[in-house]
């Protein structure tokens, strides 16, 4: 008799090509047909000061085979639940093509990929590279309904115009605020000398962001937090890895010490999927030269499995 022992195709985490998840790849996005679409944004030419973003979604497509053992998903005994199970599917598209130096360019190329999994009917979740990523995912929205943002993060990104830019890693939520579609932000984490001025809070305020620190959210604990978030809303999430404290996510260009530690985070997502329906996730800013651990890129890729459990768990069937 035969085993699976002996077929040499036990598929382990460290053999293969690193997908996220080693899901299978896409690369004609015509041709999508899955629950979520992975799409990596190797683009950090937003970034104001350490580089190194473009290495994120590598690096977390290849922290994420840690969690591929094939076991017909992740049961999680303190929830009695099997998440990410065989029913839910997911691919990886693949990177847009990012142009060196060439914003605009490069933004319109992920618009195109987020669009893509959109018109396929799956769940866009898109891994930067810098935060200013988020404003093609949030452009490729435009037609497909109202949305809400929740933004879990140290800095409020919400710079209108600095030293002429408009498209980097600190105007995102400004941008957003900005769209018809989008109805409000929620803002988490938000602390420390920050990347927008006091001016910059009283705009985001009067634009429709409710703004909370790391210890304001852990006063009101996650069930008070997701309930700030108008009842209905159908949410875009869009983590930032330093919104943790870089005591576990050291590798960023930004770390903001007295951050969010892994439940934290964990819990908020948890009882946001019970609440709210999610349209589109990013999470950026993965700089993982900073962390020769891996840890930082372990973090993100168990933060979004984590997260798509959630979602898929808690959908109406």
């Amino acid at each position: 008799m035969t085993n699976t022992y002996d077929t040499g195709r036990l598929n382990l985490p460290f053999v293969g090509i690193a997908t996220f998840g080693k899901r299978a790849y896409v690369g004609d996005w015509s041709t999508l047909n899955a629950d979520v679409a992975i799409l990596g944004a190797p683009f950090d030419s937003g970034t104001q000061y350490r580089p190194g973003a473009r290495f994120g979604p590598r690096a977390v497509r290849e922290a994420s085979t840690l969690f591929s053992f094939g076991h017909a998903g992740a049961y999680d005994h303190e929830d009695d639940a099997t998440y990410l199970d065989d029913s839910v599917s997911i691919v990886d598209m693949g990177d847009a093509d990012i142009i060196h130096t060439d914003t605009q360019t490069s933004h319109h190329n992920i618009e195109t990929g987020v669009r893509a999994a959109l018109a396929a009917g799956a769940l866009p979740v898109t891994i930067g590279g810098d935060h200013s990523i988020n404003i093609p995912c949030i452009n490729a929205f435009e037609g497909q309904g109202d949305i809400h943002i929740v933004q879990i993060d140290a800095h409020l990104d919400f710079v209108d115009v600095r030293h002429g830019v408009r498209n980097g890693h600190g105007n995102p939520m400004r941008r957003a605020a900005e769209k018809p579609y989008v109805t409000g932000l929620t803002q988490i984490g938000i602390r420390n000398v920050s990347s927008t001025a006091k001016e910059g809070y009283a705009d985001a305020r009067a634009m429709g962001s409710d703004i909370l620190s790391v210890r304001q959210t852990r006063a009101l604990g996650p069930a008070e937090t997701i309930k700030r978030i108008p009842k209905g809303a159908r949410v875009y999430v869009t983590i930032d890895i330093d919104a943790f404290c870089p005591s576990i996510a050291p590798g960023t260009g930004t770390p903001s010490h007295g951050g969010f530690l892994y439940y934290d985070v964990l819990e908020l997502l948890q009882e946001l999927t019970r609440k709210h329906e999610v349209a589109g996730i990013d999470l950026v800013e993965v700089a993982p030269d900073y962390d020769p651990t891996g840890a930082t890129a372990i973090l993100a890729a168990q933060v979004l499995l984590n997260l798509l459990g959630f979602i898929f768990h808690n959908r109406p069937t």
